[in-house]
């Protein structure tokens, strides 16, 4: 019998690896040997990109002879898969316990020895010599047509929003809002005519950028222009964006694409439809009054933050495809490779892996990258919503590719290193074999368009002609408005994807939860949880008075109110009271103007709103799968609870979780806990409900369903999660 190994006697690896096409290891191996048997071998890589272990099935005992030369023992082959490991320098900890039940092991039980590999990239004597990129003619794309040679596509969007600081007082102003606005003035009035003007004299046929301008932005812009703020700065403020609004593409399509967006910019995935709906129709409006164009039919949602119960009111307000961020994808695929904790977020839930795996996950290199992409998810298609009346809503979205554009953002092409970094794209997509002619990969590069090395004159200036003249000479490339590639290659309608919930990668990594907005949800208090009780209440009587007495004379004000509250910027800075206030001050200058009429309504007896339902959040976040620890990933608990704030001006009568699963239908009782427990004085405020989730269910939908006591029904959104 051979006995327990004391030491590990030798290792044998190579000191270099040099990364294939995907910019990662190809497969090697790891051989050691130990003077007697181990019972649980293990090597864990410390990397740039975390820790990888290697284990149980990836560990053989070798029977092959040992060379003379080396002392007698038990042989080991551990294998390294491929992809795992990228560029730079790697430590190898290979090791053994001496005890088959690890719990029953301690420190001492443990053996292990530390080696080093370095990963390294392939250099130019290893790769074929291409040739000398050369100047090319760009000529226009015709549609219909699909070339078969390779390219990427990409687009820009930027950004640019203020909110007001003072919701219930829009005149607000201060020294403070002298600087903030007074610093922006390029970036508000020439930057991005400037680099417009230059994808046209650089003869890029279908280059141009979108931009986005929320209502709340412009309407300030506009009081600077008229009052001669910020030094005057702002006069005739719209006159370059005008006469470039106006400038089109080879098919036709708005150079500078004015993105459809919600007029106070508000956290779409958790505003009501009604308030979706209305906020972009006021958008436009407002666009085509400072802009004198219409604005796009493509949708940048603040926050890049998409959930799919979107979809029916974005389509009901004219939007054709909306933004979203692209890990938000690439984490609804089977078999997604979760980069543990340096992700940022959580393990995808289950039930958002609805998408066939894919096949080419890459790591990028020479940026801030925290998990890896895949080059042929980065397309428009179309994205599905089912309702819960069984009804599927569909519509395009379009990538916002999170690390490529966070780069940008650091000021463009320089900052950027664009021919390094889409090059890598490139190679991945040629060396997989995944090009497809018809729907080639397209993405957007977003980033705020008036903040750091984003809204910088360098940005737009200078760096926008070094990325024309990269373009003149290198034909891999095709930068584009998302309408001409819309255009050239439109998405297969029955060829719909899942997109998990998210934002983009500022907002607390965007997680699919959109915990940026529910800081300290855990806690007894959360300011977070606060306003969006309040913020419920407002919706809810604001909505009964519109539906009952629509040509109210302090409708309008009170309904501007309520838009205002709805600001995803007034949840970005919790634990500060003057951003923990602005939805209970806006709720409660709604409630002044309104308050006797609603108090009437209720007398009458004519009340015909259902109640309002904020949209459901569950704890914790994957039943039975991870929860964060103290920079670590723990187990969660299995035992599950669903979250929401409901609120009616004519009382609640039942409220009910429906939960559908495999074996039917199961309706459950939810407890009512009254109302917040605020600390920030509302007059009107929702109360707080929860039910628990039965245990192992597996993949269950639900929507809530509450009636009022006046017999009007309200049903929220089909939502899936995984019940282990």
């Amino acid at each position: 019998m051979t006995s327990i190994f004391t030491r590990i006697q030798h290792i044998e690896l190579p000191e270099t690896v040099t990364c294939d096409a995907s910019r990662t290891n190809p497969a090697f191996r790891i051989t050691f040997l130990a003077d007697g048997k181990i019972p649980y071998p293990q090597i864990i890589l410390h990397a740039q990109n975390g820790q990888h272990i290697i284990k149980g099935d990836l560990i053989e005992e070798s029977s092959d002879p040992i060379a003379s030369d080396l002392p007698a023992g038990v042989r080991y082959v551990a294998t390294v898969p491929a992809g795992l490991l990228r560029a730079g320098d790697v430590s190898a900890q290979v090791e053994g316990c001496r005890k088959a039940e690890l719990r029953r092991a301690g420190g001492e039980d443990w053996i292990k020895e530390f080696r080093s590999i370095r990963i390294e990239l392939a250099t130019t004597a290893d790769k074929a010599e291409k040739p000398a990129p050369r100047i090319v003619a760009r000529a226009a794309i015709t549609p219909g047509t699909f070339d078969p040679e390779p390219k990427i596509y990409f687009g820009i969007h930027k950004h640019m929003h203020q909110p007001y600081y003072q919701a219930a007082d829009p005149s607000y102003w201060d020294g403070e809002k002298e600087e903030i606005f007074g610093s922006r003035g390029g970036p508000y009035t020439d930057f991005v005519p400037a680099a417009v003007r230059q994808y046209i004299d650089g003869g890029l046929p279908h280059a141009g950028l979108s931009c986005s301008w929320s209502g709340s932005l412009v309407e300030q812009i506009n009081r600077c222009e008229k009052e001669e703020l910020c030094g005057g700065r702002f006069g005739n403020w719209t006159a370059q964006l005008r006469a470039v609004a106006r400038e089109k593409t080879a098919l036709g399509n708005p150079r500078m694409d004015i993105a459809a967006i919600g007029f106070f910019h508000p956290l779409m995935a958790l505003t009501p439809a009604r308030n979706i709906v209305r906020q972009i129709r006021l958008h436009r409006d407002l666009v085509r009054d400072t802009f004198g164009v219409e604005a796009s039919t493509v949708l940048f949602p603040p926050e890049t933050a998409f959930h799919a119960r979107m979809i029916p009111a974005l389509i009901k307000a004219g939007v054709s495809a909306v933004m979203y961020d692209s890990i938000h994808r690439f984490r609804a695929c089977r078999e997604y490779p979760y980069n543990g904790i340096d992700e940022g977020m959580l393990p995808p839930n289950p039930a958002d892996q609805q998408n066939p795996p894919a096949q080419n996950w890459m790591w990028l290199h020479n940026i801030w990258v925290g998990s890896q992409i895949a080059p042929s998810l980065l397309k428009p298609e179309y994205v599905r919503y089912e309702d819960p009346m069984g009804e599927v809503h569909k519509i395009i979205a379009v990538p916002a590719e999170r690390y490529i554009g966070n780069e940008d953002a650091r000021g463009g092409f320089g900052a950027l290193q664009y021919p390094d970094v889409l090059g890598q794209v490139y190679d991945q997509m040629v060396a997989t074999g995944t090009f497809d002619p018809r729907h080639p990969p397209f993405f957007l590069l977003h980033s705020d368009g008036d903040n750091h090395g984003g809204g910088a004159d360098s940005y737009y200036y200078h760096n926008t002609g070094e990325l024309v003249r990269w373009l003149q000479g290198d034909p891999r490339f095709e930068l584009i408005t998302t309408r001409d590639y819309l255009q050239l290659f439109p998405p297969d309608p029955d060829k719909a994807a899942h997109i998990e919930g998210g934002s983009w990668s500022g907002a607390d990594n965007g997680d699919p939860q959109f915990m940026k907005w529910f800081s300290r949800y855990n806690e007894p208090y959360s300011p977070d949880l606060n306003s969006w009780a309040i913020l419920t209440a407002l919706q809810s009587i604001v909505h009964s008075l519109e539906d009952a007495d629509p040509g109210n004379s302090n409708l309008e004000q009170a309904a501007r109110l309520m838009l205002t509250a709805e600001t995803s910027c007034y949840w970005y800075w919790t634990g500060q009271d003057v951003w923990d206030s602005q939805v209970t001050w806006a709720a409660n200058a709604a409630h002044s103007l309104i308050s006797t009429d609603i108090d009437a309504l209720i007398a009458s007896g004519k009340d015909r709103a259902a109640p309002a339902i904020f949209p459901p959040w569950v704890t914790p976040e994957n039943p039975g799968g991870k929860k964060w620890g103290q920079g670590c990933l723990l187990d969660a608990p299995r035992e599950a609870t669903a979250h929401t704030f409901i609120h009616d001006i004519s009382g609640i009568a039942r409220v009910s979780l429906i939960l559908r699963a495999g074996n039917g239908e199961q309706t459950i009782a939810m407890r009512d806990h009254g109302p917040y427990p605020s600390q920030t004085e509302p007059a009107v405020i929702a109360n707080y409900y929860t039910a628990e989730l039965p245990v192992g269910a597996g993949h269950v939908r639900y929507f809530i369903e509450a009636e009022d006591k006046k017999g009007n029904v309200a049903r929220g959104s089909l939502e899936g999660i995984y019940l282990a």
